[in-house]
């Protein structure tokens, strides 16, 4: 049963740490960069967590980092899960479960996304504003346990309006330029084709990438406020398509990785 897994996984994690986190961050493909900023006081390998799936995606570390991040108390996973593995949307997000259980109020998420706006360009930095679910599987499908959030969540805030507008601001302070954005989520992981990119602007999507989407959605099922920005790691839908690998979506985000990093722990502090 989902709850008793939590349960089992959490005394376990607390048993290892002195802290109570109270701010939880997801680093996607090539974002380790943010991991050098924080204070770190415990790691453990998912490999000796119960109930954790094993990262298996280049880019990803494979263990959760606790510590201290502009004087907060931060639990940080360095590589995540995502639906294309094979694991199922309640593998996928269980990590969120975990955080809330710990403590965590408020959940920071980061991921390399393929930019479909054409004022963006490869580099930039999008802060989410909104997303639209294309994933095949919902992560609250299934019998609701009440004690882990209601049935039907409001989704008219996924992205918490009073931290996007606090990450706007520290970026103009640090003078790193933003794009704002929806983000797309798809299983892949195929990356899109040209005209999947341009059905995907279509339908109101300016980044699109293969994860954020049911972390979030579970963070929200949680009662967690949510921060999310994409690094734009590759443009789809131009007039001449462009061919995208693995390895340039993390050399992309590689470069803008301390920026978003900067940002990223400029605002743990003011929450």
């Amino acid at each position: 049963m989902l709850f008793d897994k939590i349960k089992e996984t959490t005394a376990f994690i607390q048993s290892r740490i002195q802290s109570t986190p109270t701010i939880g961050i997801i680093l996607g493909s090539g974002l380790g960069e943010l991991a050098n900023a924080l204070i770190v006081e415990n790691t453990i390998p998912y490999s000796e967590i119960p109930n954790f799936p094993q990262s298996t995606v280049e880019g990803h570390a494979g263990k959760l980092l606790f510590g201290k991040l502009n004087g907060k108390d931060v639990i940080m996973m360095a590589g995540r899960f995502h639906y294309y593995e094979g694991y199922d949307m309640q593998e996928v997000t269980f990590p969120v479960r975990v955080m809330k259980a710990l403590g965590v109020q408020t959940l920071m998420v980061s991921n390399a996304a393929g930019g479909m706006n054409p004022a963006f360009k490869v580099g930039d930095i999008m802060l989410i504003s909104d997303h639209i679910n294309q994933f095949p599987e919902h992560p609250l499908r299934g019998k609701n346990d009440e004690r882990l959030g209601t049935r039907f969540p409001d989704m008219s805030e996924p992205y918490c309006l009073n931290l996007f507008t606090k990450g706007l601001s520290i970026a103009a302070q640090l003078n790193i330029p933003v794009q704002q954005g929806v983000y797309i989520g798809l299983q892949g992981p195929t990356f899109e084709t040209p005209a999947e990119y341009r059905w995907l602007h279509t339908i109101g999507g300016d980044a699109v990438g293969m994860s954020t989407v049911p972390e979030v959605i579970v963070a929200i099922h949680g009662g967690m406020k949510v921060f999310a920005a994409s690094i734009i790691t590759d443009m789809g839908g131009m007039e001449i398509p462009e061919k995208v690998s693995h390895e340039e979506v993390l050399a992309a985000a590689n470069i803008a990785a301390p920026k978003l990093s900067a940002i990223f722990t400029e605002l743990a502090g003011q929450i």
